[in-house]
């Protein structure tokens, strides 16, 4: 017998999946996935993000959708592969209201991951392509409007005229690129920014600040950065980048306003936004509220005995504004992640005497290491030359379900601590506490489960192995006094200054503040995913609180995380937003329970 190839083992696969589905046979589909097997549903079946784990999940969830969703249509996209017995392919299907794609893998001919991810509505797709706009109107019309004309007429009107369906509080790159995929759906929006330009959330940060992450990663939808962009762009930079976006992608930004207060109207089914418009009191009444407020809540600011006895500053990270003024003075930053990091280097390099405080342990990765051994195989030049551009990268990076992930990413991290032993060594040998997450998992579960405790190093470490940065670790403030501060172990540190670089808050904080602590609390913490590790506290949920989905709250919804999490998930939620516009019928499956308030 002819061994069969990848690509005939997954189109077998595939039809035999399309033709238990059409006949409605439940057992039969199950018969086709492993004992271990994850299906991954990002709104296709579920219109929701839901990770179905094992048989007796994907059974309840197939009883509850399969009649109503209707799938059909699977069809092989491209060739199969396989790399140590595990046969991986893409593949293209339909729904009842939707189109979707999606990707495979099979051990011994059966399933183990599957993911199925909507990529449009089949009544309402996107005008792009052999779809878009023709622009011009040819032809003689004594009612003509120009492009200008029908844009400032959009202005003026949404907000006061007439409504729009969904306000997006918080203008940052999350707001600023849902908003761009609404307007591509044809759904109303306005975007709230209490700053007065699009970018300022950038701009106003510390000055030496630059992304962490490689341009690859970073795209916004749409208009991916140019090729002659910078691996890691700097904050300015990125914030022009955001107005020019917010600008050509006709985005309706209301800057320098601040949203006062919301709450939800039961009666009308309708939000009451009340926004300060650069002093002018505007009441908003959308049917969709987004809080686009990056992953972060509010700046999380440690309190300790005699704070208001210090004579010299006091400043949270988010409100630090640089080295300039800062030339020979004491400073202490508390903390040791990323923005610790980088505040302290320029400290440094402006010739100030300054001290880490380490509270914790962190976990450090280079980040030439990290782009070669972890990102640069889905984002990279050598990436983009295998014919994996950011959209595909996307997509494979969520087809692994959380549960795995750690097994995933293991190797990598493994093989970062062997190439990057001696630099590990220095930092420990200058008191550093290094991690490798709980599980030796490495960044980016770190990120997942609690959004903090790690460093892509850039240069600072050198500085804290050779004492430039001095450090003191497994420590922190007792007190503070007028022109110093107490540590736990008794000693005293001078101090001109005090950086708090001690992170943010749940997302569900600015829902307290903004609409009330009760439906904070509804809808409970934001970010995590239960994982039972030091700040992500169980039970297991399989995805990110809250996020970009539906929540315990109606109509409410958060959307954040980094560049390439806000770009990726921003389709999903316009989809989502979209279809309710629409009236399309959007039965959730498996809405997520809350276990933490905050």
């Amino acid at each position: 017998m002819t061994a069969r190839t990848p690509t005939q083992i997954a189109r077998q696969w595939l039809d035999d999946f399309d033709a238990a589905l059409t006949q409605r046979d439940i057992a039969r589909v199950l018969s086709l996935f492993g004992e271990e097997c994850y299906w991954r549903d990002l709104i296709a079946f579920t219109w929701n993000l839901k990770t179905l784990e094992g048989p007796d999940e994907i059974q309840s969830m197939l009883d509850a959708t399969l009649d109503r969703v209707a799938p059909s249509n699977w069809q092989l996209d491209g060739e199969a592969s396989e790399a140590a017995g595990v046969v991986e392919a893409w593949f293209t299907f339909e729904t009842a209201e939707a189109r979707g794609k999606g990707l495979l893998r099979l051990k011994d001919g059966r399933c183990w991951t599957l993911l199925t991810a909507m990529r449009e509505l089949k009544d309402f797709p996107e005008p792009s392509g052999l779809k878009r706009p023709k622009g011009a109107e040819h032809g003689a019309n004594k009612q003509r409007e120009t492009w200008l004309e029908a844009r400032q007429r959009e202005e003026a009107e949404l907000g006061y005229q007439r409504q729009p369906y969904c306000v997006i509080i918080g203008g940052g790159q999350g707001g600023i690129g849902l908003a761009a995929r609404l307007r591509q759906m044809n759904v109303p929006t306005i975007v709230i920014e209490k700053n007065p330009r699009a970018g300022d959330s950038w701009r106003n940060r510390y000055k030496s600040l630059c992304l962490h992450d490689p341009v690859w990663y970073d795209h916004m939808p749409y208009i991916p950065f140019p090729d002659n962009w910078p691996v890691f762009a700097p904050k300015d930079k990125v914030g022009d980048w955001l107005e020019m976006y917010t600008k050509v992608m006709e985005i309706n930004y209301w800057s320098s306003t601040e949203c006062e207060s919301a709450r939800f109207d039961e009666d009308s089914g309708e939000w009451v936004v009340e926004v300060n418009r650069d002093g002018e009191r505007v009441t908003l009444r959308p049917k969709q509220l987004v809080l686009a407020t990056g992953m972060s809540g509010m700046p999380n600011v440690p309190q300790f005995p005699g704070a208001e006895t210090f004579e010299g500053e006091q400043q949270h990270s988010s409100q630090h504004p640089g080295p300039d003024a800062y030339r020979g003075k004491k400073v202490v930053v508390v903390g040791a992640n990323n923005s610790a990091h980088d505040i302290c280097a320029a400290l440094w390099e402006h010739d100030a005497d300054v001290t880490m405080l380490q509270r914790s342990s962190t976990h450090v990765v280079k980040s030439d290491s990290l782009m070669e051994e972890a990102l640069g195989p889905l984002y990279s030049e050598q990436a983009l030359q295998n014919g994996i551009d950011h959209h595909k990268a996307d997509l494979i990076f969520a087809s692994i379900p959380y549960k795995v992930l750690p097994d995933f990413q293991r190797p990598a991290f493994d093989a970062i601590r062997e190439r990057d032993a001696d630099f590990y060594r220095r930092l420990e040998a200058a008191g550093f506490l290094l991690d490798f997450g709980a599980d030796d998992s490495g960044l980016f579960l770190k990120y997942l489960r609690r959004g903090s405790g790690y460093y892509i190093d850039v240069g600072a470490c050198d500085l804290v192995a050779n004492g430039d940065i001095k450090l003191r670790s497994g420590v922190s403030i007792e007190r503070i006094n007028p022109h110093s501060v107490t540590l736990t172990d008794g000693s005293e540190l001078p101090a001109d200054l005090i950086v708090y670089a001690t992170g943010y808050g749940s997302m569900n904080g600015w829902a307290a503040r903004i609409i009330s602590q009760d439906v904070a609390d509804k809808v409970g913490k934001c970010w995590g995913m239960g994982s039972d590790t030091p700040k992500d506290p169980g039970p297991w949920e399989g995805e990110l609180r809250n996020m970009w989905k539906p929540t315990q709250q109606q109509a409410l919804w958060f959307h954040g995380g980094n560049l390439h999490q806000s770009r990726h998930y921003s389709q999903y939620l316009a989809l989502q937003l979209k279809a309710r516009l629409e009236g399309i019928p959007t039965p959730v499956y498996g809405l997520q329970e809350v276990h933490h308030l905050s």
